[in-house]
């Protein structure tokens, strides 16, 4: 069996997949905030559940817990970067100190965590790096931008990680779920007041409609984390593993109208290089 690293469990797609990981007789050292929950979580398990306390942001606390684990629980066979948060607001009306802070979690945050892990596993030319991003990393909507431009970041990032890891036995594989049934876009969500009425008519729908679906979402959290552990068990496991019918729907039509756009402006685009050729003077 194997030893699975994953930050933020105390609830969501977090606690789903340390208890399939646990369920499958995986080891799991679950990172939360609270002591309250570190408590709850090692006791899922007498001997392979260990919770710990990690804020993220913490870059040093990041790399310290990583060397713990390793010199006191075992080598990390698996690590899924998962603690987030969600930002809600329409750009104009954000604060630029919520942007920062929306970065340090969802993006410094998972970078912290892939960074520390890395140099173990590629010592050892094995392992596997997971990390929760969302289908608003490969496509957005209104009133999400913070949390689209963070989720985009780390899209950008692992994907350059795992071409540069792909020789050291070290997988890279970034999670993109859809809507699911966690408190996402319940507690985990911070909400920008409302301020400009220009954007009532674009943006109130969506906001009332994310709300009212708080609780009833089509994804299975229990579903999502079988998932997973089926791609962390395959010899060929993908760079992106989009999860929910309704990410694939949304992912599909947003990256067919970048391409389509792509298309229409190609011969603008290949305006601007210089005559086939030419000769830099």
């Amino acid at each position: 069996m194997s030893e699975f690293l994953i930050t933020g469990v105390s609830s969501g797609l977090g606690r789903a997949f340390a208890e399939g990981a646990l369920a499958a007789g995986h080891t799991v050292i679950g990172t939360v905030r609270k002591p309250a929950d570190a408590e709850a979580f090692t006791a899922l398990h007498p001997s392979r559940a260990h919770g710990r306390l990690l804020d993220v942001t913490d870059d040093e606390a990041v790399f310290a817990l990583v060397e713990e684990i390793e010199t006191e629980i075992g080598p990390i066979d698996a690590v899924i970067a998962n603690a987030g948060y969600g930002y809600e607001g329409v750009f104009e009306e954000s604060p630029l100190s919520q942007l920062r802070d929306q970065f340090a979690v969802n993006v410094f945050g998972v970078a912290a965590t892939v960074q520390a892990v890395l140099p173990f596993m590629r010592r050892r030319r094995a392992g596997h790096i997971f990390a929760v991003t969302s289908m608003g990393g490969l496509m957005t909507v209104p009133g999400l931008s913070y949390y689209c431009g963070s989720k985009y970041a780390v899209e950008g990032i692992l994907e350059a990680v795992g071409k540069e890891v792909a020789d050291f036995g070290v997988h890279v594989t970034a999670l993109e779920p859809g809507s699911f049934r966690t408190d996402w876009a319940g507690r985990s969500m911070v909400r920008a007041e409302r301020t400009i009425a220009d954007y009532d008519a674009l943006f109130e729908p969506i906001r009332a409609a994310r709300q009212a679906a708080s609780g009833n979402q089509l994804g299975d959290p229990a579903k999502a984390a079988a998932a997973v552990l089926e791609v962390f068990n395959s010899a060929e496991p993908p760079a992106h593993l989009v999860l929910g019918s309704d990410a694939l729907r949304l992912v599909q039509a947003g990256r067919s109208a970048v391409d389509a756009e792509i298309d229409r402006w190609q011969k603008l685009t290949i305006s601007t290089d210089f005559p086939t050729g030419a000769q830099l003077g």
